[in-house]
């Protein structure tokens, strides 16, 4: 698959990783310019390319965001129409500031996203597990146990497509629904969140079969 990255902190340069490693196109981009991604190009290997975001958004059959949620209204709407966009971001009010509708459950980090990239088909992903431990706990297809990681999603399609990503990087997708109900599920502060289950223990833990 070709990536796309926006975001080159701890899980966005954690993905680019996992995805070049498993043979994927990826181009990685922050909000600083592709200048300031050199050394990480380097060390991440010939298959990660510094990009711009708006670069990383038309090059990628997958765009994932890994972005402090707070720069959600800035990224290319335009560029992301039409896209698979998996959202790892998660909501922190002390770093992203007040966002009433969030403080009062009336919608998800999630939804709000795609409120912002109309065009898009945004997949909630890859929030739940600490960025070392999404690094090294993937096992191979051939494993008795994998971990889960809960996916989230209003588009069955697309949901289907980050399935194929998750199992690629050696993780088993868990459905925990649509971005309303199911993002709520693996969010900050849920029994999910870093909890780092057995994909089995994991759909227990969320209610679902």
């Amino acid at each position: 698959m070709r990536i796309g990255l926006i975001g080159a902190g701890h899980v966005g340069s954690t993905l680019a990783y996992l995805c070049s490693e498993a043979g994927d196109e990826v181009l990685i981009a922050n909000r600083r310019g592709p200048d300031t991604l050199r050394d990480l190009e380097v060390e991440l290997g010939p298959k990660v390319h510094a990009a711009t975001p708006d670069e990383a958004a038309r090059f990628g059959d997958i765009v994932v965001l890994a972005v402090p949620f707070e720069q959600y209204r800035d990224l290319p709407a335009a560029e992301l129409a039409g896209k698979t966009v998996v959202d790892a971001c998660n909501y922190s009010r002390p770093r992203d500031g007040r966002f009433a509708e969030l403080e009062d459950g009336r919608v998800t980090s999630s939804e709000l996203v795609q409120r912002e990239l109309p065009g898009a088909h945004v997949v909630k992903a890859f929030n739940a597990m600490r960025w070392d431990h999404l690094r090294s706990y993937g096992h191979s297809a051939g494993a008795n146990r994998r971990y889960g990681i809960p996916v989230s999603s209003d588009d069955q399609d697309a949901k289907w497509r980050v399935f194929d990503l998750v199992e690629q990087l050696g993780f088993e997708p868990v459905d925990a629904g649509g971005l309303a109900d199911g993002g709520r599920k693996h969010q900050p502060g849920t029994t999910v969140y870093t909890a780092d289950l057995w994909a089995d223990d994991l759909r227990d833990r969320i209610g679902v079969g």
